[in-house]
């Protein structure tokens, strides 16, 4: 039996590994700090598994953890716009918030067990934008914007732990995730959202950019893949090896809500631009795939349900 701590576990991704674990018989120890972003709902959910244990906990501030194989570190602040805001959340939280969790593992007793290994999700942005081909592990970081800023100041964080102190670790680096129950604040479920209040849909540079779709679902499966492998001090990065440019993804959004072909321009508006906004991310994952691991969700067959239940589930 693995035991394993979330962090994040009511937010998009997290749930979906939360699920996953204890679908698999694991014993989870989830974290959330319940923030705007979380869904509240999902505690009931998953406390009615007996695997599951709940605790509301900023990791900024965490001071116990218990005994177990893995920290999968999930919770961060994410939303790029929010960081171009106002960084200071994304300091906290990003940078804070992980070493805080680095020196918590670090001074866990080892006399009766092993130091959890710390599984940290970071992010296909830390790398930066790529006009052509694909980002490997191997590159070198160069963020753009806060948010990818304090993702890749966190990871260099965790290189050092494990150099200094011996921690282990896996980070993944996902591409952009999509999914059922994510906060209306990223594209595809602010896009439904306005489209229920008769708002246009606000495009940064015209829709241009380019983003690779990752369902969580198959997220999942690849932090469980990671971890079955026994792999350790690894970064992966996965993909689901399809992409889009925003305004694509935002025409199938609108056809979807209205179950026909409509004037899409009627509603868009492309008069918005986003400072260190990057053109394309993209990134080769064959090492993961090397473990087994595939994408199995097609974001073409899922969009439909997902903006109807978007559409039928009205979130503040």
């Amino acid at each position: 039996m693995r035991l394993v701590v979330i962090t994040g576990c009511l937010g998009l991704i997290g749930s979906h590994v939360t699920k996953l674990c204890l679908e698999k018989g694991w014993k989870v120890y989830g974290i959330d700090n319940c923030t705007y972003a979380a869904n509240i709902d999902l505690i009931s959910k998953f406390e009615e598994n007996s695997n599951f244990t709940f605790r509301k906990q900023d990791i900024s501030k965490l001071s116990y953890i218990p005994d177990c194989d893995y920290v999968i570190n999930i919770a961060a602040e994410s939303h790029v716009g929010n960081s171009i805001v106002n960084s200071t959340d994304f300091i906290q939280t990003n940078i804070v918030g992980v070493k805080n969790l680095l020196e918590v593992i670090r001074n866990k007793q080892n006399n009766v067990s092993d130091l959890p290994i710390f599984f940290h999700f970071s992010t296909d942005e830390v790398y930066g934008d790529i006009s052509s081909g694909e980002h490997t592990e191997e590159d070198l970081l160069k963020p753009s914007n806060p948010y990818s800023a304090s993702k890749a100041a966190a990871d260099m964080l965790i290189f050092a732990w494990a150099r200094t102190y011996g921690i282990k670790y896996n980070i993944i680096r996902p591409t952009n995730n999509y999914g059922i129950g994510q906060y209306p604040e990223k594209l595809i479920p602010i896009s439904v959202k306005n489209l229920m209040r008769g708002k246009r849909i606000k495009l940064h540079d015209e829709g241009h950019p380019i983003r690779n779709w990752l369902h969580s679902s198959d997220t999942a499966t690849a932090v469980v893949a990671i971890i079955e492998s026994g792999a350790s001090n690894e970064i992966f990065n996965v993909s689901s090896d399809f992409e889009q440019k925003n305004i694509d993804t935002v025409k199938k959004i609108i056809h979807s809500y209205f179950g026909e072909e409509v004037d899409i321009e009627e509603y868009i508006d492309l008069g918005h631009n986003r400072k260190g906004q990057d053109v394309r991310y993209a990134l080769n994952d064959d090492k993961i795939k090397a473990l087994g691991w595939i994408p199995k969700m097609n974001f073409d067959n899922e969009i439909g349900h997902i903006v109807e239940d978007y559409s039928t589930k009205f979130r503040w």
